[in-house]
């Protein structure tokens, strides 16, 4: 890939970002992700699918409910909207051609600030997709999905899809459908949707069953019609369990996946899962990797990391390798994403405000998965993980624990065999065994 600048190089002083092997003390090279290194059959950049993501690394400004912006860019500076967006535009694909990073990901006013005029923000979203045809076309740098910010405007706050009033309702259909059509235009992988508000603060004024409703009436149209426009790919839903609101109804893996079963929309649909959500919801990422596995929804995920003495959703870069490697353990095995693949939904901290900082946190968390990725590769070929595993359900697989798998046994049998049997010995999970075999080949 060939760094893509525009007028003006952003961020001078760094150049393409190489992969330079485990001796390496250059932090600004990789040291694990190596593009083309065939592992479990494929490329790395086919097993992983790198994205950037547009809102933190190019909008995102430091910050927080406690304080004001720390973070100068200097390509927000230019008073016209398009033009500052044009900036905007050019530095990412600056960067992210510099980290090789072969796809990104946007939310509609990532792109170009909108303002209350629909008509105008269409007009602004297509100039700016035409622009980045041509950056696309330059560098052949990717969209892996696009989605509609349908939360962060104050007509939004009780909601999009799920809001009381009809009016909001359609002001999301408007903003979507434009998201839609710049996805489309811009040969974009898969569509996100992601309940950003669909959720309730209190029930005393929530029709709960109704604001579902109209959410998979919402779903269905906006599917539909993206279907009409010839888009072949996936449509994602992001699970998250609350914040900003008290519930949301895209609580966790396993709730969207009833949620689509009972709306019928799973024919079309899968998740995109992030791993700070799972932490929210009370799960491990493992667990909600898992869940989507089982009922074979894995479509993407999101990766970051939250802290465990902040109690919010905090999008840090990942940097646990035991961690990361459980997750490729689940990934491998599934085959790999649906369409997906791993987006840097990750912020740099408030205080990180140099222009390097944006490069360390990326090489950081690509190396991570690059190494987690040969690790789980060595366990599943060179190691007993899977036999181990599969060895504690041995007695499913003969006999009448077969016979009850297939449905032949009634519950007199199973009393019947349990009096004939007496009590079941015990035997270890190996929990132990197997984190310390993790470690082992870490």
């Amino acid at each position: 890939m060939s760094v893509v600048t525009g007028e003006k190089e952003f961020f001078t002083g760094i150049n393409q970002i190489k992969y330079e092997g485990r001796e390496s003390d250059n932090p600004l090279a990789f040291r694990w992700y190596e593009a083309d290194k065939v592992v479990a059959g494929k490329t790395m950049k086919e097993h992983l699918r790198f994205a950037c993501a547009y809102w933190h690394s190019f909008n995102g400004n430091g910050a927080d409910p406690f304080g004001a912006a720390t973070h100068v860019f200097p390509w927000d500076v230019k008073s016209d909207a398009v033009e500052r967006a044009k900036d905007k535009m050019d530095a990412s694909f600056e960067f992210i051609t510099k980290m090789d990073l072969p796809y990104y990901c946007f939310h509609d006013i990532d792109l170009v600030d909108y303002t209350n005029d629909v008509s105008d923000n269409e007009k602004r979203l297509h100039t700016l997709v035409e622009y980045g045809k041509q950056k696309q076309a330059e560098s052949g740098v990717k969209l892996l999905w696009g989605t509609a910010n349908v939360f962060s405007h104050s007509r939004y706050m009780n909601g999009a899809s799920t809001n009381p009033d009809f009016h909001a309702l359609a002001h999301a259909g408007a903003q979507v459908k434009s998201a839609i059509d710049a996805t489309i235009a811009l040969k974009g992988e898969n569509y996100v949707f992601w309940g950003g508000r669909e959720g309730y603060m209190s029930l005393l004024n929530t029709d709960m069953k109704r604001e579902q409703d109209h959410l998979a009436k919402f779903l269905h149209t906006a599917k539909d019609y993206a279907r009409k426009q010839g888009f072949k790919g996936t449509f994602f839903i992001e699970p998250k369990p609350c914040e900003p609101t008290k519930h949301q109804y895209d609580y966790d893996a396993a709730t969207v996946c009833g949620f689509l079963q009972k709306y019928d929309l799973l024919g079309d649909f899968k998740l995109n899962l992030e791993v700070n959500h799972a932490t929210l919801a009370g799960h491990t990422f493992q667990h909600e990797l898992q869940v989507a596995v089982d009922n074979g929804l894995l479509g993407s995920m999101d990766a970051n990391r939250g802290d465990m003495q902040n109690g919010w959703d905090t999008d840090q870069f990942p940097n646990d390798v035991m961690e990361v490697a459980e997750y490729m353990l689940i990934i491998l095995q599934a085959g790999g994403f649906a369409g997906g693949g791993i987006n840097f939904d990750a912020k740099i901290r408030r205080n990180s405000t140099d222009p390097s900082d944006l490069f360390y946190a990326h090489v950081g968390g690509m190396d991570v998965f690059a190494r987690a990725l040969i690790i789980a590769d060595n366990i599943l070929q060179k190691s007993d993980y899977k036999k181990t595993r599969a060895d504690r359900y041995n007695s499913f697989d003969s006999g009448a624990g077969r016979e009850f798998e297939n449905g032949k046994l009634s519950l007199k049998d199973l009393r019947d065999y349990a009096a004939s049997k007496g009590e079941p010995a015990r035997t270890s999970g190996k929990q132990e065994y197997l984190e310390n075999l993790i470690n082992r080949y870490i």
